[in-house]
């Protein structure tokens, strides 16, 4: 089967390569292609040659080449990754979640399931398939990476590589010994829930030795760096972590007798775990068979797996016609995300911030945490209106049924943005409160009037910010349609990034025109109220802003209403 799956795989690739070399013959993916390669050029390799000129001028300067702070990062970072990649073996089994090494093509299906072929067979022809992406991704990640050799970005390109293998397979190990927790066999359930001890038992030596470090005093970076790298070099978690510093130490390994030891160990990590996942192959079987369900039930492109459970919100019969499509968003939400999986999320997040303020100041657990709030809350406002989909751009594939309803056009756009503007504000504000409670241990030098001012407008101002970015996301899919993929659509090459960017771009720009009037006016409202309250100035300041973006919203949805009245059927790119 390993020939065949090279046969397949090759042609797969040179056909996927002819498609996108025939698709440049359309405008927005040319300029796609010259903008993705633009970007590449200029951020990669033109920074990379500026940094080996900066060296050479430290250099004969005399200055040393690594600052201390960098050194100690470069040093600690097999601990820290390790840390790291435990983190994420934990989440891996706590979210809920398929592999891509188990979802099917439908070729596959049609072809290889009623072939005569094991079931390891079929696993192993889906690893051999899944390295194009990944070997992909590793020489991605090896060109920008800042380097002065090429060498050693194809060092580092190999390191990456084995990370990304092992980590694919090991999620679709997890995937099967997932499918078999509640099995009926003894046997069977208690080889599933092996490694779920394990790791726990992992995880419970690594937060004991964390704990003291993280607690005490810590007086600079480099001490906490040192602090965090001694702790996977002795004692029981050096033995807990040892794999997981094993898979990312070829990353920072020296060349060539180091590197080549740490490559072998781990290649030697990833045949272990390819093992693990072969001798699970009777539960893919199950895993199979939902497979080849899924694809009957199925038969256009990849959607999501929807369950039927109470949503807890029942319709009414009179009101806001926007509320039905809000209702309809929240609805496809539910039944997308398991709550158990939302409940243990916030359990953790609660948890975390327990324990993080219950250290109290001058930790370094304490100060990670209140900065991890303050960057996930800024992805909540500038970028999760991008992400989140939930909305005309999804439901511009359903455009023919959506034309049928006797709606007025300015509700349906307006509708459309409700839901996933709540759940994005909801979202910002719970970060947003984590960092004020561990502001103390980033902002220290600023008292908690003022903090807490800041953190109150940035509250202010989130959903006008979230509604005003989503406003114009929309906007633009009705506007452009065939720019703006509908559904779950992710076209992928040098072209499709390109054009996303410019996309990216334009929002951006146009999202920066909407608030100037109420950057503006709350400019204006904080000036003239400064005198008189101090650092809480910031709040009607930000109330004003918000307001005057709200009204902006809302014009703007109205003046939307008679382009998607307009907006032709056709004009809407289908799923490839």
């Amino acid at each position: 089967m390993i020939w065949p799956s090279l046969y397949i795989t090759i042609c797969s690739f040179k056909n996927r390569v002819r498609v996108r070399v025939r698709r440049l013959r359309e405008p927005r993916y040319l300029l796609g292609a010259i903008v993705g390669g633009a970007y590449l050029y200029f951020s990669f390799f033109t920074r990379n040659r500026g940094a080996r000129l900066s060296a050479a001028r430290r250099a004969a300067r005399g200055v040393p080449a690594i600052p201390p702070a960098l050194a100690a990062l470069v040093a600690a970072g097999p601990a820290l990754a390790a840390l790291a990649l435990l983190a994420a073996t934990v989440l891996i089994w706590i979210v809920p979640g398929t592999s891509g090494l188990l979802e099917f093509s439908e070729a596959e299906v049609q072809f290889l399931f009623p072939a005569p072929v094991t079931r390891r067979q079929l696993l192993i022809h889906r690893m051999l398939r899944s390295q194009l992406g990944l070997l992909f991704a590793s020489v991605v990640f090896g060109i920008v990476t800042p380097s002065v050799a090429g060498f050693t970005r194809l060092r580092i390109s190999i390191a990456m590589w084995l990370l990304l293998t092992i980590a694919k397979v090991y999620y679709a190990g997890v995937t099967l010994a997932r499918s078999r927790l509640a099995s009926a066999q003894t046997r069977a359930r208690r080889v599933a829930w092996t490694p779920v001890a394990v790791l726990l038992a992992a995880l419970a030596i690594v937060a004991a030795a964390l704990m003291p470090v993280l607690s005490a005093p810590v007086s600079s970076t480099v001490e906490y760096l040192t602090r965090v790298s001694d702790l996977a070099s002795r004692g029981a978690p050096s033995i807990v972590l040892w794999p997981f510093v094993t898979v990312v130490r070829p990353l920072f390994a020296a060349w060539p007798q180091p590197y080549l030891n740490a490559a072998a160990m781990s290649a030697l990590v990833l045949a272990a775990t390819t093992v693990w996942v072969l001798l699970s192959d009777r539960a893919f079987e199950d895993a199979a068979h939902g497979a080849v369900e899924r694809r009957g039930s199925e038969p256009g492109p990849k959607r999501a797996n929807y369950r039927v459970r109470a949503g807890g919100w029942s319709l009414a019969t009179a009101g806001r016609l926007e509320a039905a499509f809000a209702w309809k968003a929240a609805m496809q939400t539910m039944r997308v995300v398991d709550p158990r999986s939302v409940a243990r999320v916030v359990a953790l997040l609660v948890a975390v911030t327990a324990i993080s303020q219950s250290l109290g100041r001058g930790n370094g657990f304490a100060a990670t945490v209140g900065l991890f709030a303050i960057v996930a809350t800024g992805v909540a406002l500038f970028f999760a209106p991008q992400i989140v989909r939930v909305d005309m751009r999804q439901d511009l594939q359903h455009l023919e049924l959506m034309k049928t309803w006797p709606v007025a056009p300015s509700a349906v756009v307006r509708g459309e943005l409700i839901w996933p503007g709540a759940m994005i504000t909801l979202i910002a504000w719970v970060m947003l409160a984590i960092a004020l409670i561990m502001s103390g241990t980033v902002f220290a030098a600023q008292a908690w009037g003022t903090r807490a001012s800041n953190a109150a407008a940035i509250g202010i101002v989130a959903p006008a910010l979230i509604f005003a970015q989503l406003t114009i996301h929309n906007g633009v899919a009705l506007l452009f349609p065939a720019w703006v993929p509908a559904g779950g659509q992710r076209p992928r090459g040098l072209d499709a990034m390109g054009q996303r960017m410019i996309m990216l771009g334009g929002t951006w720009l146009l999202t920066a025109l909407m608030l100037i009037p109420g950057a503006v006016g709350g400019g204006l409202v904080w000036f003239a109220a400064r005198p008189l309250v101090g650092a809480a100035a910031v709040v009607p300041g930000a109330l004003v802003a918000a307001v005057i973006i709200a009204i902006e919203v809302l014009l703007a949805t109205e003046a939307l209403g008679p382009v998607y009245e307009r907006l032709d059927i056709l004009a809407v790119e289908r799923a490839e």
